[in-house]
């Protein structure tokens, strides 16, 4: 049963589960929001609504987005509907989220080092910043260069902090001499960035769970003041993410995560799908520990698409239907069944290349303008077969998210040496 003012106009446009999951009263919520389903939508209204009808501060609101944009877009969507009084949410990164925890506290965090304290102007590095401290770090250790790249490197000590694994926590579990020279690594890599007052993008998230952890007044002031906690894209969370949002709501148990294991794409980021597998058992656990049935976790599935036509949502729950572990849902449209999917094995990428861009072709000689035409594929390197086949017949494009094959550097200064050539 939903409890929106029908004068407020926040069910407009909303479905049953949109509106269930928008209402709900209190407690741990997981939105499982399929593939357009109207995620951002039911984010945006369950703010409006907290704010506009359950009388909820937006100075007490915490929404985490996983960009920037995401979060401005969220922010001024919310303002529509409830005044500027929305700006002063904090709806953010979870990046930026820590960035101002940690500018207002920092200086209460142990760096394990008694002379050194960060302050609240730390720098903060980037990858490339990141890559070349460690590169400095493996030259004074007198380690081979070939052997441990400093990305390469960066990037064990990156998936380790991502995982919450101190330095220290590192070295006790390598494995081979391998490991342990990562570990060396770690070590002097931490202690330099403290001297240097820096954190790189993975210290943000691990120094700012470290601070909750071992400074209760801080950890008491954050609970305090959020009283909700909405994240989107739960299932591309990482462990210390995770263990950031449990430790800000697990008392109050206000907090909405909104996410679809079937989404998730970003385990080489870190990411972790049990965080949204788990979520239920997690707070039933605290319940029964706590003796607080309102801690008692809600789940509402969304599962009404509404970007595809039926004979695609068919064929993506066919394939999704085999993974393992899932929360089951068929996603649905009443947009109809759509034009029938046609399957097309080529010899090679050329013959792929050629009967793709034929299929274009036929499309745009029945009437259909080239704009409305898109060609989507897997990895960057497939698109030099299709892009060739374009050219040849002359078919405008242009690469979204990418550069043209013949726009690229490599392939500029390749042609203008065959061109000097002949």
């Amino acid at each position: 049963m939903t409890l929106i003012d029908p004068d407020s106009g926040l069910d407009d446009g909303l479905n049953p589960a949109q509106a269930d999951a928008v209402t709900h009263t209190g407690g741990p919520l997981l939105v499982v929001a399929g593939a357009g389903s109207g995620k951002t939508r039911v984010l945006t209204r369950r703010i409006a609504h907290l704010v506009g009808e359950r009388g909820v501060s937006p100075f007490a609101i915490l929404a985490i987005t996983f960009t920037n944009k995401a979060a401005d877009e969220m922010k001024h969507r919310v303002a529509d509907l409830v005044g500027p009084v929305a700006h002063t949410m904090w709806v953010s990164t979870f990046h930026s989220a820590c960035v101002r925890i940690l500018r207002r506290d920092v200086r209460q965090l142990d760096t394990g080092d008694k002379d050194r304290r960060f302050t609240s102007r730390f720098s903060i590095y980037d990858q490339g910043d990141a890559a070349r401290l460690i590169r400095y770090v493996i030259r004074d250790l007198n380690l081979d260069a070939k052997r441990f790249p400093d990305r390469s490197v960066h990037a064990f000590i990156s998936k380790a902090k991502n995982e919450g694994l101190s330095a220290e926590d590192y070295v006790g579990k390598a494995i081979g001499p391998s490991e342990r020279r990562i570990g060396e690594v770690f070590t002097e890599y931490q202690k330099r960035l403290v001297r240097a007052d820096a954190m790189d993008f993975d210290d943000l998230l691990g120094n700012t769970v470290r601070l909750l952890r071992t400074q209760p007044g801080v950890l008491d002031h954050y609970r305090n003041r959020f009283d909700h906690v909405l994240v989107d894209e739960y299932q591309d969370t990482n462990i210390v993410q995770n263990q950031l949002v449990l430790m800000l709501t697990e008392e109050h148990g206000n907090v909405c995560v909104v996410g679809d294991g079937d989404q998730s794409i970003y385990r080489f980021r870190g990411a972790d799908l049990r965080n949204i597998e788990t979520f239920e058992k997690t707070f039933v656990g605290q319940a029964v520990r706590l003796g607080r049935p309102e801690l008692e976790p809600t789940v509402v599935v969304l599962d009404q698409n509404y970007r595809s036509t039926q004979t695609i949502l068919d064929a993506a729950n066919a394939v999704i239907t085999r993974n393992e572990g899932r929360k089951p849902k068929e996603l649905w449209t009443s947009a109809g069944q759509g034009e029938p999917i046609t399957r097309f094995r080529a010899d090679d990428e050329q013959d792929e290349a050629r009967w793709v861009v034929g299929r274009l072709k036929a499309m745009h000689g029945e009437g259909r303008p080239w704009a409305d035409l898109a060609v989507f594929y897997r990895t960057n390197a497939q698109s030099r077969a299709i892009e060739e086949q374009l050219v040849s017949l002359g078919v405008p494009y242009r690469v979204v998210g990418g550069l043209r094959f013949y726009d690229r550097r490599e392939v500029r200064d390749a042609m203008a040496y065959l061109k000097l050539a002949a």
